[in-house]
């Protein structure tokens, strides 16, 4: 069975014309009895294969982020224990605010280690995995892993500079996470230059959009904010998400290229930063009994999402 990519890669290589390759759907859209529109190759996995596959990858990272974390012991060992009580000895409490920074210290000297190794971990193995065998769900778990990795490597560096004798303020760490997803959407652009996975641009947005919500919160100060408030930042940035999923999508109509299965991602990533903030509005996500009227809320808006979807 050869798929729609297949088809793009030999024309592009000149073992088929642009007008066989035509010829070629027209007969399998008359045999099949089913408009080009209507058929989907998107592809999760290629075959049992891709599990195996996936399963030790996921092995192999795990165990690089352990030896991560162990060599972060290096490189900032934690102190001496001391405890503070009122009846210690002069400069037992300064060891003890010491040695709590110092395990303050490690933990993020552990994320940004194990972070860092991971990422470079991933690499190579999309070089074989992804575009040499061109796997689904191998490049799935790789791309995420790559551009996670590169986010907790900068977010762990970042809060283990600042964790030098003071506690740093949520408004430097809301700064210190835009700059962590700043940089794992450039990571995810790399990525995506060489390899071509589709959920690569859906985690590049996502990386931008905790940019500028992070952004936000650091301007505005977390003390002046609530929860609901951040969530209608979450929703705003989900519309935006949607928009640019339908801007995907409709840029290939006839599904015959990737640019379907990046829309499909971008629709995945929109629909829970957008369903969510409305959910909570409505106040269903507290865990308390609903009323009635909340019951028919939610069941309006599990309507819209489904004509939206069938209209889409």
């Amino acid at each position: 069975m050869y798929s729609e990519d297949d088809l793009n890669s030999a024309i592009a290589a000149g073992a088929l014309s642009a007008e066989s390759a035509d010829s070629f759907r027209a007969h399998m859209t008359k045999v099949r009895e089913m408009p080009r529109g209507s058929e989907e190759n998107f592809r999760l996995i290629n075959s049992f294969n891709d599990i195996f596959v996936a399963i030790g990858i996921v092995i192999l990272l795990v165990a690089v982020g352990a030896i991560g974390q162990a060599l972060a012991d290096v490189f900032s060992p934690i102190g001496e224990h001391s405890r503070c009580t009122p009846h210690s000895a002069p400069g037992a409490c300064a060891k003890a605010d010491l040695y709590f920074e110092s395990v303050a210290r490690n933990e993020m000297m552990q994320t940004c280690i194990a972070g860092l190794l991971v990422a470079l971990t991933t690499w190579p193995l999309a070089e074989f995995f992804t575009r040499k065998r061109r796997m689904a769900l191998p490049s799935i778990l790789l791309l995420l892993a790559f551009v996670g990795g590169t986010f907790f490597t900068v977010f762990g560096a970042g809060n283990a500079l600042l964790n030098d004798g003071y506690e740093p303020s949520d408004q430097v760490m809301a700064y210190v996470l835009s700059a962590a997803a700043l940089i794992a959407a450039g990571a995810a652009y790399l990525h995506w230059r060489r390899f071509m996975v589709p959920i690569t641009v859906a985690a590049g947005t996502a990386a931008v959009a905790a940019t500028v919500i992070g952004l936000v919160v650091g301007l505005i100060k977390p003390e002046n904010l609530n929860e609901e408030t951040v969530f209608s930042f979450v929703f705003v940035a989900g519309l935006v998400v949607f928009a640019v999923a339908m801007w995907w999508d409709m840029s290939d109509r006839e599904r015959v290229t990737q640019r379907s299965d990046v829309a499909f991602w971008l629709h995945l990533l929109a629909a829970p930063m957008i369903a969510h903030p409305v959910f909570m509005l409505i106040g269903v996500t507290q865990g308390d009994n609903i009323g009635m009227g909340a019951a028919v809320a939610v069941l309006g808006v599990y309507i819209v999402f489904g004509l939206v979807a069938l209209a889409i």
